[in-house]
């Protein structure tokens, strides 16, 4: 669901930079009175895991389409509403500046359709509202699977609304939304089901970790196991498992291409767009997850003393690079937040 560029007027970005900047500075008053700084390790290693998890689109079967793991809701339950959005937000930037998923322009629109409402909106009146306190098994699935669709549904719609405000694309709101509407409920189910298993895991191996998701302090818990079980998921998943994911559409592009015969949209070409895609070319360590087209990876291979590769091993050590690198560089900025945070509040008193 991560929105191009071509689908914003400047407009519309930019006001959505400016909500998406102001949320990001009241989590982060938030985050600095509230999280327990015994937490902060699991924002850095849940934030790689996240980064790994969108990686990996699967198929929705029978559409022609594909999706991926928002996240959105499962760090909110893991980390409480403030420092998930901080960790959502993160991730997002990673990987628009990085690896060229997302617009610049579009990287507000992005945040708050997949931070927002699945940390402020889904969490706190649809995830604990069913859950309660101490959820067993089926309910605590219910209230994941409930949650995800809820939040999936409100970001589905604000790129909707976004897309049509800004006016440039030839995608009318009546035949858009028929189609965002019902893709993202396939993907939301399949979110809530992986969600609910995330917490499971975590809700056996440290229930505190899950109590203390509002206010609360996890000292004297031990989490080495439980960082260091996300820190091997997040590189298993975005180095080897990604080699697996789906080549068919997202569910954006899947609704873009039946309003339009196209997966791309080809909107109003000015400076803005212009001058924030070529930037993004430049900055992009890993385009699309991958190695650059020109130069090639057998070129890079061969700088090494190595022979040329096979086009299918090329892709997969670029797919592999990506994934180490891109949650490696989630893992440090979204700690980084959470220390810089937490060592503030420390100055200040």
């Amino acid at each position: 669901m991560h929105m191009a560029d071509a689908l914003l007027s400047p407009a519309v970005g930019g006001t959505m930079w400016g909500v998406a900047a102001g949320t990001i500075a009241y989590s982060s008053m938030k985050v600095k009175k509230e999280l327990d700084e015994r937490k902060i390790p699991l924002m850095g290693v849940l934030g790689a895991f996240i980064f790994a998890a969108q990686m990996i689109n699967f198929t929705i079967p029978a559409t022609g389409s594909s999706g991926h793991l928002g996240g959105g809701l499962l760090l909110a339950i893991l980390l409480g509403p403030h420092a998930a959005f901080l960790t959502i937000a993160s991730v997002l930037v990673v990987q628009s500046l990085f690896f060229a998923d997302g617009g610049i322009l579009a990287l507000g629109c992005n945040i708050f359709n997949l931070g927002f409402f699945p940390a402020f909106i889904a969490y706190p009146f649809i995830y604990r509202g069913i859950a309660g306190g101490e959820p067993g098994k089926a309910r605590l699935t219910a209230a994941a699977l409930i949650a995800a669709v809820a939040g999936l549904q409100l970001g589905a719609f604000s790129v909707v609304l976004e897309t049509v405000a800004s006016g440039i694309s030839s995608l009318p709101f009546s035949a858009f939304v028929m189609l965002m509407q019902p893709i993202h409920l396939a993907i939301g189910i399949v979110e809530g089901l992986v969600t609910a298993s995330v917490v499971s895991f975590v809700a056996a191996a440290r229930p505190e970790i899950i109590s203390a998701a509002a206010p609360g302090s996890l000292a004297g818990v031990p989490l080495r196991n439980t960082i260091l079980a996300f820190l091997v998921a997040a590189l298993l998943t975005g180095g080897v498992f990604s080699w697996f994911a789906s080549e068919k559409p997202d569910g954006l592009e899947w609704a873009i291409a039946g309003v339009t015969g196209s997966e791309e949209v080809t909107g109003t070409e000015d400076a803005l767009h212009t001058m924030l895609a070529s930037l993004q070319e430049k900055i992009a360590l890993l385009p699309g997850y991958a190695f650059r087209e020109t130069g090639g990876a057998d070129d890079k291979w061969a700088e090494l003393g190595h022979p040329a590769m096979a086009p299918e091993d090329s892709g997969r050590i670029g797919t592999s690079m990506a994934g180490a690198i891109g949650a490696a560089i989630s893992l440090m900025l979204a700690f980084g937040i959470g220390f810089a945070l937490k060592r503030q509040l420390v100055g200040e008193k």
